[in-house]
């Protein structure tokens, strides 16, 4: 595994939200299945892709993980339109870890990442939000479906 190292500058996402405990898997459908039908609706969209994105509480690892938020969202221009039960969200700019990802298995590649990566690289997990991005190439529940991971990091050690 190689992770693209990038700086991305902020973005803005309009979607929907909802909390969720690890194990409630369920929920991300039900919260895709509230959000495609309005999808329309979001306005000033930036392209195409479509983002689900993950919010966990300060000092939150593995271990100890419990409530976090999730999304369904679009890229966004501007926040001039919101659309009623909708709410927006601005992902700060930073370095993030890109990850190719193939297939439904999200988890694999995630484990992957952390106990792979990681841990040789220098860099930590920094606090802002988790996302991929879905564009041409997903297809959901297609084991050719293709996505991108966003995982924010932070230099911890000096790579000589």
């Amino acid at each position: 595994m190689r992770p693209e190292i990038i700086e991305t500058s902020e973005r803005k996402v309009i979607g929907v939200s909802t909390t969720m405990r690890h194990g409630e898997y369920h929920k991300i459908q039900e919260l895709w299945q509230q959000f495609m039908p309005r999808l329309k609706a979001v306005k000033a969209r930036s392209s195409m892709e479509l983002i689900a994105l993950q919010e966990f509480p300060e000092g939150t690892n593995t271990a100890t993980l419990s409530d976090y938020i999730i999304w369904a969202c679009a890229e966004v221009l501007n926040f001039n339109e919101i659309p009623e039960g909708m709410m927006s969200l601005v992902i700060p700019a930073g370095t993030y870890a890109v990850v190719a990802h193939k297939g439904m298995d999200a988890s694999k590649t995630y484990r992957q990442f952390m106990s792979e990566w990681l841990i040789n690289s220098g860099y930590g997990v920094d606090t802002r939000p988790h996302f991929q991005v879905m564009g041409a190439k997903y297809k959901n529940g297609s084991p050719d479906s293709e996505e991108e991971f966003y995982i924010p990091i932070k230099r911890i050690t000096e790579v000589n």
